[in-house]
């Protein structure tokens, strides 16, 4: 889909929801100050090496641990039309801003590279082979009774935003602004899995590696069986 696409989001997901926000203060103020060059950037999952901590924390918690996530270690692939996303490399991101900053465009620009990530593609970069999934309906109920069981922090709306959102086309970033991504979607989510199994982060907060204290009981404290709010 092209930036034509409705930007109504996924109701009761709250990224999405903030993300739909935003969109409705930029159309407001398009609205108020027409002299006003406004551009909005569309990415796909931003991913790089020094955020993969932090996304760790976020999707899967204290109970997976790094090794289980290094790249390669898996021999089988999941397969099914709707198990897919779209990444880009977070030095490619800031390269469409840079772009944006100097060329004399309005509007919106859907950033991703290729190829479409998923079972298929994974396999054939990284060696094994795809399991073909009759279905996707049991994902959604699984992830909602982890997250419900304090086992899985992600809210259960990421796997809404994985199964139902549209693949885009950054035909116009690539006509317009001359984006073309140095990394493609496999390499960059390669660069976060290799960042997961060596403990990567940056100093600041969100990305810190040891934001979830000593042996993850920062973690551990919003897990399973604890009280108070879930923790990321």
């Amino acid at each position: 889909m092209d930036e034509s696409w409705p930007t109504t989001g996924i109701s009761g997901f709250s990224y999405s929801e903030d993300k739909v926000a935003v969109e409705r203060h930029l159309d407001a103020v398009e609205a108020e100050a027409p002299e006003l060059r406004v551009v909005r950037m569309r990415p796909a999952l931003v991913l790089k090496r020094g955020a993969a901590q932090h996304i760790r924390r976020e999707l899967f918690g204290a109970w997976v641990p790094n090794r289980l996530l290094r790249p390669g270690r898996s021999r089988i692939y999941l397969q099914h039309p709707r198990l897919r996303t779209q990444v880009t490399h977070s030095d490619d991101a800031a390269e469409a801003f840079r772009l944006a900053l100097h060329a004399d465009v309005r509007g919106a620009f859907n950033l991703a590279a290729d190829p479409v990530v998923d079972g298929r593609s994974l396999a054939a970069r990284f060696g094994g082979r795809t399991l073909a999934l009759p279905t996707v309906r049991p994902i959604p109920l699984l992830h909602r009774a982890a997250h419900a069981a304090r086992i899985v922090p992600a809210e259960p709306g990421w796997s809404d935003e994985l199964l139902l959102s549209p693949l885009v086309d950054s035909g116009r970033a690539r006509r317009e602004l001359g984006w073309t991504p140095a990394m493609d979607a496999l390499d960059a989510w390669l660069d976060l899995m290799q960042g997961v199994r060596d403990g990567a982060g940056v100093p600041t907060p969100p990305l810190d590696a040891a934001a979830g204290g000593p042996l993850r009981l920062r973690e551990w404290r919003g897990s399973a069986g604890a009280r108070g709010p879930l923790s990321s």
